[in-house]
């Protein structure tokens, strides 16, 4: 007589009570061997039999939760390491982890289980800075392994909880390991460092984030290392990662990582053999699709069953952690409600960040914090009024980000005239898009001229079929989120067909773009002349193309949705002056009279997000394919900047910009710098805060502001020689550490031992004082210098810092302890060794030894040394 299912016995894996190993290996022992390795890619179907619901492991968190729709957007990462106060990363975490659990669970309350839904987010990005020319450098948390090691634990442990049974997400910094450009050259390049260098600048951060950080998950990178592809590294995924740290969680490969094993690093000849010595590497999980191919791998003998069994059981230890398969009032993660994405807390907490990720370089004369009073300001510039300059990259959509222009006529309101000119693009064949107004857009619907295009939407993803409707759209500038334009649809995948003509008002030369995510075709007089198609990420693209007033020319747009998070908006660049795209005099022009007109110009140049980023389509003088070839400001922004300063009248420069720009130009001439870095949703509020005196600036450079690019190794070169504030030896424009404020701080009486042995701590205390007349904030940073070091030791390096808010005349007793490995260094073949010898500590609000103008109004460093005796 058959056994009713109903009296089957519970399996293991779906007992909530037992152990997790035991769980583990009882789901895993119940699959075959092609629904392991379809787990073992990054997009993991569901198996139906076994209740094991779909996932896909894809998900982005750099400064926010990101492309998911509306997440609150904090500074980007570059911004975030300049406030040096690893307490408020821990605090934007949180708040990170409490928006992504709650969109997770929303979405799946849906059936949704798509991309960027999850709970296993790849960041923080914690490469090291080395050099300004990285495209990617804004992503990270700077140039100092120490730094960057603080802030990174502080925020893994905000995205993985703090609770005994479950992790709140699952964190994976990246990218493991020695990787930091080129952008174009990162499927292919290979690493090679010294051990001294390895484990003196690209591992620490790695190690604490892994052993203190207690990172759950790593991402290994593209490039190869000493020879093998990093994510098919003995040495790297094992050796280190696993025996000597203790890591045991799994290991992700960046997004189609394992084809360039073969495909660009020539290490393998095909998709299964690279995925083999993934695998038998320790690489668990592939963002990609290599993986497929393991069937064929084991098949072929080049890898076992047993050893995909040990990648699946990490894979689905994580989403049992995450608590996955246990009903969701056991989960208190589960519990946090959609209501918090984007609530009235974290948007304060984004203000909060912004503001203390300002740095002040330079204030001649006291010029800032300007006059509330002022009659008339001058907002000039091409980062004045752009939302994407707040953003940066790998972000969410804000609901309502405020630019800078917003945020200083919200200061000043109705009591001051504010005059705007954008003065110039971002650089050369580089311009400023606006969408494209409806009274250039046409269309016919029964022989009756209408304005906007006609879209034609389908609910599905390839216009099949009839449309579920067609409608008239004014302006092509939609984000749909976490739902779809076809009513009755929430999720899933649609089309839109718009077509109808469009119509100048001037001829000349116009750059119409189509910017979107996923796909999307542009189709001017019957030409495809801008498209992107990828499902995993947004693009912008655009064609310069000469048009006449008054011809209509016909206009067909084809976008395609994959998957939440679509959205598409069409934009242009007009003319700037006689019909040209690249004559700036009219705009120059207006600027300057905007400036002679005013009390003080405030300029917002920098760069931009379309400038500088990951594997960019960008040739334009000063950039390729997402790198800088230069440090100095565009040229166009250079041209305006001294036009401006030309007037007259006093101009504060603002820098919004993802990495280190060598202003020589502006140092010398312009009395008040502020760098504002891509300062998230709230940055425009934020940078009026600054100008006008409501906040104090008290952000440090986390990377080293260089005079010119000639001063610097060969990109290609990853050796520290000469690179950052620990080994470069020639005048900087701002040092790493840098940064004034609009009050004064007073350091006294270092306390410290004058002598210790090799095991001992060294506990070192300073006074601190607010000597001036405002409240702000003082980062108290500690330096070590080894007196009886080789010239390959490092010049100096950052072996403490605290962010310290003091009142007028206020006093507070800063303390540090100084273990043994803080003073040691780092020998030829790797080990980090504490030798007996001289060591000055350096304690101050910056660097010893800076003594440009720019720092004029900085704080003292008070020194000690100690003797250390074996």
């Amino acid at each position: 007589m058959p056994t009713d299912s109903r009296d089957a016995p519970q399996p293991l894996y779906q007992n909530p009570d037992l152990p997790l190993e035991t769980r583990v290996a009882d789901l895993v022992s119940r699959l075959t061997l092609e629904e392991k390795i379809a787990q073992m890619q990054h997009d993991a179907p569901a198996i139906e039999r076994l209740g094991v619901p779909a996932y896909n492991w894809w998900n982005e968190c750099l400064h926010g939760v990101a492309r998911a729709g509306i997440a609150t957007v904090f500074p980007q990462a570059i911004g975030l390491a300049a406030t040096w106060d690893a307490p408020l990363l821990h605090r934007i975490a949180v708040a990170i982890s409490d928006e992504a659990r709650a969109k997770h669970h929303a979405a799946v309350r849906r059936g949704e289980r798509s991309i960027y839904r999850g709970l296993t987010f790849w960041s923080p990005n914690i490469n090291i800075f080395r050099d300004p020319r990285w495209g990617r450098g804004m992503e990270t948390y700077g140039e100092d392994p120490f730094l960057t090691g603080e802030l990174a634990v502080q925020f893994i442990h905000g995205l993985q909880g703090d609770d005994k049974t479950y992790l709140k997400l699952v964190a994976t910094p990246k990218h493991y390991a020695v990787h930091s450009g080129p952008e174009p050259d990162r499927h292919q390049f290979n690493a090679e460092v010294s051990e001294r260098d390895l484990w003196d600048t690209y591992l620490p951060h790695f190690q604490k984030s892994i052993v203190e950080g207690r990172a759950d998950s790593i991402m290994c990178a593209y490039n190869r290392f000493a020879g093998d592809a990093c994510c098919a590294s003995h040495r790297l995924l094992d050796d280190i990662l696993r025996q000597q740290w203790g890591f045991s969680g799994y290991v992700v490969s960046d997004c189609w990582a394992i084809l360039d094993i073969w495909k660009h690093h020539h290490i393998a000849k095909c998709d299964a053999e690279a995925a083999a010595l993934a695998v038998r590497a320790g690489c668990d999980l592939n963002c990609g699709e290599a993986y497929a191919h393991l069937g064929e791998a084991v098949a072929k003998g080049l890898i076992s069953e047993a050893e995909i069994d040990m990648a699946v059981q990490r894979l689905f230890t994580a989403r049992f952690k995450l608590g996955q398969f246990d009903p969701e009032v056991r989960v208190v993660y589960a519990q946090i409600p959609p209501e918090v994405v984007d609530c009235p807390a974290h948007r304060e907490v984004a203000l909060e960040s912004a503001r203390k990720s300002i740095v002040l370089l330079k204030n001649e004369g006291n010029l800032l914090p300007l006059s509330k009073k002022l009659r008339s300001v001058a907002v000039i510039g091409p980062n004045a009024d752009d939302v994407g300059v707040l953003l940066g990259n790998y972000n969410g959509i804000p609901r309502a980000p405020i630019t800078p222009l917003q945020g200083i006529r919200d200061k000043l309101g109705a009591a001051a005239q504010v005059l705007y000119a954008p003065g110039c693009d971002w650089a050369e064949k580089v311009p400023i898009f606006e969408t494209i107004p409806a009274t250039a857009l046409s269309h016919e619907m029964d022989g009756e001229r209408r304005e906007g295009l006609l879209g034609a939407y389908f609910a599905n993803g390839n216009f099949q079929g009839q449309p579920a409707f067609q409608r008239a759209d004014s302006r092509l500038d939609f984000s749909w989120w976490d739902t779809t334009p076809i009513p009755g649809q929430e999720v899933g995948a649609f089309s839109i067909r718009w077509r109808g003509e469009l119509q100048v008002p001037e001829s000349g030369e116009y750059a119409l773009s189509a910017s979107g995510f996923h796909e999307f075709c542009l189709a001017l007089d019957g030409s495809c002349i801008a498209e992107y198609k990828s499902p995993d990420h947004a693009a912008t693209a655009h064609r310069v193309v000469s048009l006449q007033a008054g011809k209509r020319y016909p206009l067909r747009i084809e976008f395609r949705a994959g998957a939440a998070n679509a959205e598409f908006h069409m934009l242009w660049a007009r003319p700037r002056g006689n019909g040209s795209l690249g004559n700036y005099s009219a705009w120059h022009a207006e600027a300057v009279r905007a400036a002679e007109q005013a009390d003080v110009a405030i300029v917002f140049l920098g760069l931009t997000p379309r400038l500088e980023g990951e594997e960019m389509p960008v040739q334009v003088p000063g950039f390729s394919g997402g790198d800088r070839t230069d440090l100095q400001f565009p040229a166009l922004q250079e041209q305006l900047l001294q036009a401006l300063h030309a007037t007259g009248k006093p101009v504060v420069l603002v820098l919004l910009n993802g990495s280190a720009l060598a202003i020589n130009w502006a140092d010398a001439h312009i009395p008040a710098i502020v760098e504002a870095w891509y300062p998230g949703q709230a940055g425009g509020a934020a940078i009026a805060d600054v100008l006008f005196g409501d906040a104090n600036p008290g952000g440090r450079l986390p990377v080293t502001f260089y005079q010119s690019v000639a001063q610097l190794p060969a990109f290609e070169d990853y050796r520290m020689a000469n690179r950052t504030y620990r080994y470069f030896r020639g005048e900087v424009l701002y040092p790493f550490g840098h940064g004034l404020s609009y009050t004064r701080f007073a350091y006294r009486h270092l306390q410290m031992a004058n002598e210790i042995g090799t095991s001992e701590v060294l506990p070192v205390a300073v006074e601190l004082e607010n000597i001036g007349d405002r409240a702000g904030d003082e980062v108290v940073q500690l330096y070590i210098r080894a007196l009886d070091a080789g010239d390959d030791a490092p010049i100096r390096s950052l072996r403490g810092f605290r962010r310290v808010t003091l009142q007028p005349g206020e006093k507070r007793t800063v303390r540090f302890t100084l273990a043994p490995e803080d003073l040691a260094l780092v020998d030829a073949i790797g080990w980090r060794l504490l030798r007996p010898g001289r060591y000055e500590i350096a304690v101050g609000g910056k660097q010893p030894g800076f003594h440009g103008h720019a720092d004029a109004n900085t704080t003292e460093v008070v020194l000690g040394r100690v003797r250390v005796v074996g």
